[in-house]
């Protein structure tokens, strides 16, 4: 992993080029992965990233592409692209389980939105991906029969992140270039970060979430983890727009990529709140200051601003995504609270001691978040932060057979997350460097609603920040 050997992320550019020359069908390309998910599952510790596949169905998938390929008429980018989708989408024909052992009794006979729509790209589905239990976490330990713990391709004996795990481990193992996860509290960023790759959190309601199960309606939304902006810019251009079966986009402005690929970053003002930006460990906010300084050096001023009411808004985040997560899963914490996790059951007991003017009180704290930040937004382009405060946590023996619950590590985890999920404005993560123990370390930039356009040029800038990229130690290549 020396800078020399040059090591780097394979993304949808090595596969175009790939099936373009002819080097490798896409055929091909699925016949490796097919393998790669046999041996992951097989290795000690298992990766446990990918959670359901069927070997048949990637083949299909794989075989129309190829063809398309030979009859050059590619639908998409993401033709032949292989991709994986967090279990808490359905995705035909696979159980909708959402990281429990009772939900998903039956194979899905529809797809999400989204699901649709990469099939409509020609992209390449192998599989629904880890994930904490019901998304009540940011570990993504889920000790069930059917998940188990997926564990980190940088060091395998730590977590993932959550609630998107297994999204994040399979792109930063190799087996796909493109996954889609969900997110209500950090539960795209905070994976991407701790496995090294780019997570992009769209603003609420840009790309349809229907055919999700609807965990908390007004935090969740959804986006791409990748390997490279490039590429997130290519998964978001495709999946960014209005869905009839999804009100919440629907009267979203067109989504564009506008000065994404700009030569600097020259007249852009982005906001740092220093007090909030330094609440993380010492390793993090080294970096991620030189990291301020190098979009500095590329013509973007930096203004100090103030995030208020900072503490308030942490609190009235939790009240709003775990009442209304509460609210959508009363029957099943009634039925079947025996087959829950036991930090899901916490989780969901804590949120039966809000009340209804707790809930009212917290979205009008979100009322008054939302008019600082568009005030805010009148002098800066965007807010930076670390992504988050601290690397991965180690997992312990204990974990593998209970699960973990450690609340002052998720209020931790998800400090620079929960104003984007509160107030729906678009995040984007992106890893800058490691550790001295060798974990990534991200950088987070938000923007006002609507404006993802912004982030990725930012994005792409933040990119030319690390110096190198280190191999992770799980890690197939599927194009070699």
């Amino acid at each position: 992993d020396s800078a020399s050997s040059g090591f780097s992320f394979k993304g949808i550019k090595d596969y175009l080029d790939c099936y373009r020359s002819g080097k490798l069908t896409p055929s091909q390309v699925a016949k490796n992965i097919v393998a790669m998910l046999e041996d992951c599952d097989k290795s000690t510790p298992p990766l446990r990233a990918i959670v359901q596949w069927d070997q048949e169905q990637i083949m299909l998938m794989a075989e129309a592409s190829t063809a398309r390929y030979r009859n050059k008429c590619t639908l998409s980018y993401l033709d032949g692209i292989p991709v994986c989708l967090k279990e808490e989408f359905k995705v035909v024909p696979y159980h909708h389980r959402v990281g429990t052992v009772y939900l998903g009794t039956e194979p899905e006979t529809e797809d999400a939105t989204v699901a649709k729509k990469l099939r409509e790209a020609g992209a390449i589905i192998i599989g629904v991906s880890n994930m904490h239990e019901l998304g009540t976490g940011t570990t993504g330990c889920n000790p069930n029969r059917y998940h188990k713990i997926p564990r980190n391709p940088y060091k395998p004996n730590h977590f993932t992140g959550g609630s998107s795990s297994g999204s994040a481990a399979a792109v930063a193992a190799g087996l796909c270039p493109v996954a889609i996860g969900t997110d209500g509290g950090g539960s795209v960023r905070i994976p991407a970060s701790f496995c090294g790759v780019v997570g992009l959190k769209g603003t609420f309601g840009r790309i349809s979430s229907h055919g999700s199960l609807p965990l908390s309606y007004s935090t969740v939304s959804v986006g791409p983890i990748c390997t490279s902006v490039a590429d997130a810019a290519i998964v978001y251009s495709i999946l960014a727009e209005p869905d009839p079966l999804y009100p919440y986009g629907l009267k979203q402005p067109k989504a564009t990529l506008s000065d994404m690929c700009a030569p600097d970053l020259k007249g852009l003002k982005l906001g740092v709140d220093w007090t909030f930006f330094k609440a993380c460990d010492a390793e993090v906010l080294s970096i991620c200051e030189k990291a301020v300084e190098h979009l500095q050096s590329l013509g973007a001023s930096v203004v100090e601003v103030s995030l208020p009411e900072m503490e308030e808004v942490r609190v009235a985040h939790v009240i709003c995504i775990l009442s209304e997560m509460r609210d959508f899963l009363q029957p099943d914490f009634n039925k079947h609270f025996q087959e829950m996790n036991l930090d899901t059951r916490a989780n969901l007991a804590l949120a039966s001691q809000f009340t209804a003017l707790d809930y009212i009180t917290a979205n009008r704290q979100r009322t008054r978040s939302m008019r600082f930040l568009r005030e805010i937004f009148t002098t800066v382009n965007c807010i930076l932060t670390p992504a988050v405060a601290t690397t991965a946590p180690r997992i312990y023996e204990s974990d593998l057979l209970t699960g973990s619950s450690d609340l002052s590590f998720t209020i931790r985890s998800m400090r620079f997350m929960q104003l984007g999920n509160f107030t729906g404005i678009p995040g984007l993560v992106v890893p800058i460097g490691y550790s001295t123990a060798g974990l990534p370390i991200s950088f987070q930039v938000m923007a006002k609603w609507w404006d993802e356009a912004v982030l990725l040029r930012i994005g792409l800038k933040l990119e030319q920040f690390r110096y190198q990229t280190k191999k992770p130690s799980i890690y197939y290549d599927i194009l070699a």
